[in-house]
């Protein structure tokens, strides 16, 4: 496949937001667009749609691939924008704004957020700045702490929250993750800030600083809106950081290292389905991600030796979501150690 015909087909990773918008601005049952679109028509494609194998890539310096990745950054604003202003006209009422925050909230999770972990491993200032602007969005107070600084150097080791272990649950492991990665997170910022020499206050530390914007945030919402706005941004916040935990847990699954060996390609579970590579920006090349973290997205590899998924990650949102079925088709793909 050519570089410039594979580059087009991450602009896929835009639909969400697309489909979102609509819905978010034509109102009743519209508000469940993206709902059915990301986790029924999609999910369903990764079962039936082809998977892209192929290691040829464009250059490291093309520019298209980084200039998809910034028109995620207005697209979001439009998406969270729809919301509220459907919300404030009239459009979505008390009984559909709950499913457009959900369906909000799926593309938070499945844009903002996947967008935001290719930009925080950038090394340009300005990348960071507008990844940490993402995960605001979506209501993130933890990921860019705790991703890049534990994440990567403990995954797969029991000392990384956000690796799933076998036979544990979605649930169990998502109030796990979040609990570890954000107290983890504090501590981390504690730890820096002592380490530089600055004061510990709330405006130094950076998850101290995510959580009182938040809460400002809330607060100007319920004053243009009431508690029905304030409900749809915190749905949509939760629905966000539920996708961003449930893509933790499939990524790692069971997968299991000693501390003091190397991460490779065998320490994540991979797949090279459509939706998986082209609406998720080649999240789902996860092994190689870990393998070489500084990789842009659209020079990740494929290795034969990386275990695959049954599935993409929209795919196996529904057997995720069931533990016995989950364990039932993932334990025995599992590799012994």
């Amino acid at each position: 496949m050519k570089s410039s015909l594979r580059n087009s087909l991450y602009l896929f990773s835009l639909s969400p937001a697309l489909v979102c918008i609509y819905g978010n601005l034509h109102g009743e049952w519209w508000s469940f667009a993206n709902l059915i679109y990301s986790l029924g028509i999609l999910a369903l494609f990764e079962w039936i749609g082809p998977a892209f194998s192929s290691n040829e890539h464009s250059p490291k310096n093309d520019w298209i691939p980084d200039f998809i990745l910034l028109l995620h950054i207005p697209f979001q604003i439009a998406v969270l924008a729809s919301l509220v202003w459907g919300y404030l006209n009239g459009i979505l009422s008390p009984l559909f704004v709950i499913p457009a925050a959900l369906s909000t909230g799926i593309n938070s999770g499945s844009s903002a957020i996947v967008v935001a972990h290719e930009l925080i491993h950038r090394k340009s200032k300005f990348m960071q700045a507008m990844g940490k602007f993402l995960l605001f969005s979506a209501g993130n107070t933890y990921f860019f702490v705790e991703h890049l600084r534990v994440h990567h150097k403990w995954v797969a080791t029991d000392r990384d929250p956000a690796t799933a272990k076998k036979d544990e649950s979605l649930y169990a492991f998502f109030t796990r993750s979040v609990a570890g990665q954000f107290t983890g997170a504090i501590q981390l910022e504690h730890e820096r800030l002592n380490k530089e020499a600055k004061k510990l206050n709330l405006l130094n530390h950076y998850v101290y600083r995510q959580l009182i914007l938040h809460i400002l945030l809330l607060i100007f919402f319920f004053v243009i809106g009431g508690e029905w706005l304030v409900l749809a941004w915190i749905v949509q916040c939760f629905t966000a950081n539920f996708l961003l935990e449930y893509t933790n847990y499939i990524e790692h699954y069971g997968m299991s290292r000693e501390e003091n060996t190397r991460v490779t390609e065998i320490h994540s579970w991979d797949s090279d389905l459509f939706v998986s590579r082209f609406v998720l920006v080649d999240l789902s090349r996860h092994a190689d991600h870990h393998f070489y973290a500084s990789k842009p997205y659209h020079t990740l590899q494929n290795y034969p030796t990386s275990h695959k998924l049954p599935s993409g990650y929209a795919g196996l949102f529904f057997l995720a979501a069931i533990p016995p079925i989950w364990f039932k088709v993932m334990n025995p793909r599992i590799p012994k150690a």
